[in-house]
């Protein structure tokens, strides 16, 4: 045999036997062998508490025929409301400024003509958050009267300040009736229930808006406010192996 006819038959057995060995590796691996069979399942727990914090939005709206005048308006209502909260219960380190805006506001023109600039409309809202709920009617009835006609009160909301052991009960509530769904449907197919493989949650409920606008056509009176009753949500996540 010639140098070159042995060369190539060394080329084809040696191909031979890679094809023999990927052909047994190929048969003899199992792609679900090593993934475990698993179910997964969602669990909720509800918990209800009472909300002992209210925050509101208060802004005064200032408008003038320029700018310095609609700022500075602005600025002296928002001090005289924030001093009469603060007067009222509310620490300073509970207020925060939310927005500053200024905005030209504009004339009707008349027929034929285009429309000019008239004055300038200044706001400056302050966010204040009243943890003593029984002061809250007060709080606010005292910020009406500070700015006046002046005054927009919006997204008003509740909230529980502090929630963790509310959330602890409602995660354990949870988790309670992902393993119980899971153990029902481990029993279904026959098999043991295995091993948490993977857990993830999520929580609502928080922060519930409560509706409550400022009428600044009449007197500023002492303002209803109910808290109720919060309910917190807890939905979790989990995949557990089967056996």
């Amino acid at each position: 045999m010639s140098t070159l006819g042995a060369r190539f038959a060394r080329v084809v057995a040696f191909a031979a036997v890679v094809v023999a060995v990927l052909g047994v590796s190929a048969c003899g691996s199992d792609d679900n062998g090593d993934k475990p069979r698993t179910v997964t399942v969602v669990g909720s727990g509800k918990v209800t508490g009472t909300p002992d914090t209210l925050r509101a939005d208060i802004g005064v709206e200032a408008t003038a025929a320029d700018v310095s005048s609609a700022l500075n308006e602005a600025s002296a209502k928002v001090k005289q409301v924030t001093d009469a909260v603060v007067a009222a219960g509310v620490e300073r380190k509970d207020i925060q400024t939310q927005q500053v805006n200024l905005s030209p506001q504009y004339s009707s023109p008349l027929p034929g003509g285009t429309a000019g600039v008239s004055g300038y409309q200044a706001t400056n809202t302050i966010r204040v958050t009243i943890r003593d709920i029984a002061k809250a009617s007060d709080i606010l009835a005292a910020a009406a009267d500070a700015g006046g006609d002046n005054t927009r009160i919006s997204n008003v909301s509740f909230a529980i300040d502090d929630d963790a052991e509310l959330l602890k009960k409602a995660r354990e509530s949870a988790f309670d009736d992902a393993r119980s769904r899971a153990d029902q449907y481990a029993s279904l197919a026959g098999d043991s229930l295995g091993k948490v493989q993977t857990i993830s949650e999520a929580t609502s409920g928080q922060d519930q808006p409560a509706p409550l606008q400022r009428d600044s056509s009449v007197a500023a009176t002492r303002v209803p406010v109910e808290p109720g009753e919060q309910t917190l949500t807890f939905t979790v996540t989990v995949t557990y192996a089967l056996s």
